[in-house]
């Protein structure tokens, strides 16, 4: 497919991290802002988009719950790529004002989750409202009354006329962000690749899962990562969310996946990728 007149959508509106993220992962085709993570995926899927660049995971909060749920229960798009951005949150207002004259604060969920002990030390009497995105954060925040603040990215502050109060809010000063890219297929193997996948059970037992992650220790694949979401369906039953290194197309990674597709009620692979190289 030609690369001229693709888009590439990500979640809005401009001055977000995902921005950020969807220009390190593609600085060629036009950038499409929507308003949501589904909008994002949906774009995708009906062709308006070529690709799409969500927030899947923040090193100090953890996975972004609603991409994942996306990816578990709603799309049957694949994970192509991955970017990791480090995030840097900036305090801003109207103008230049105190802290203690701050009375409300609007960011993204995530991001009030990234500065919770910069928020409870500096500004407790704050009330936290969440926004959509962090960029949206601002155009709510300039749109309230002076005493309203927003925590977003220094490109916001810029493209929205906010005033900066306070640079590198955010509690760890290794925050970073894992953004993937979805298309319709995921990518060709390379050198350096991870698969991410879901699963779970139908029943609940000792040693249920442990034996399932052996089909992957066994072979010598490591694992990257594991963590679960509830399956939305009964109480105390989950699915599982795992990242191995290796492609699903190579023999030992293929063997591993029918094995665990043999012992788990659903197995779902999300794509193959190249990891990220800082």
């Amino acid at each position: 497919m030609n690369s001229v007149g693709r888009k590439i959508a990500y979640l809005g509106p401009p001055g977000t991290y995902s921005e950020q993220a969807a220009e390190q992962w593609n600085n060629v085709d036009e950038l499409l802002p929507l308003e949501s993570i589904p909008a994002v995926a949906r774009s995708v899927e009906n062709g308006e988009a070529f690709q799409g660049v969500l927030p899947i995971e923040n090193s100090i909060e953890g996975g972004v719950t609603f991409t994942l749920d996306l990816l578990i229960h709603d799309s049957s798009l694949a994970i192509c790529g991955e970017v990791i951005v480090p995030i840097n949150h900036y305090l801003m207002a109207h103008k230049d004002i105190d802290l203690d004259e701050v009375r409300t604060v609007y960011s993204h969920p995530q991001s009030l989750g990234q500065c919770r002990q910069f928020l409870l030390n500096n500004l407790p009497q704050a009330t936290l409202v969440a926004s959509l995105s962090n960029a949206k954060a601002v155009e709510e925040m300039l749109s309230a009354n002076p005493g309203a603040a927003a925590i977003s990215s220094e490109r916001s502050a810029h493209l929205y006329g906010a005033t900066i109060l306070q640079k590198n809010v955010e509690d760890n000063p290794s925050n970073e962000t894992r953004f993937v890219i979805l298309s319709h297929e995921d990518h060709e193997i390379t050198s350096n690749d991870k698969t991410s996948l879901c699963f779970e059970f139908d029943g609940d037992e000792p040693g249920i899962l442990s034996e399932s992650l052996r089909e992957f220790a066994s072979r010598n694949i490591n694992l990257v990562k594991i963590e679960s979401r509830p399956n939305k369906r009964r109480l105390g039953r989950y699915v599982f969310l795992v990242d191995i290194d290796g492609h699903r197309k190579i023999d030992k990674v293929k063997q591993a996946l029918a094995a665990l597709e043999q012992k788990v009620s659903m197995l779902k692979i999300f794509g193959s990728y190249p990891k990220y190289e800082m």
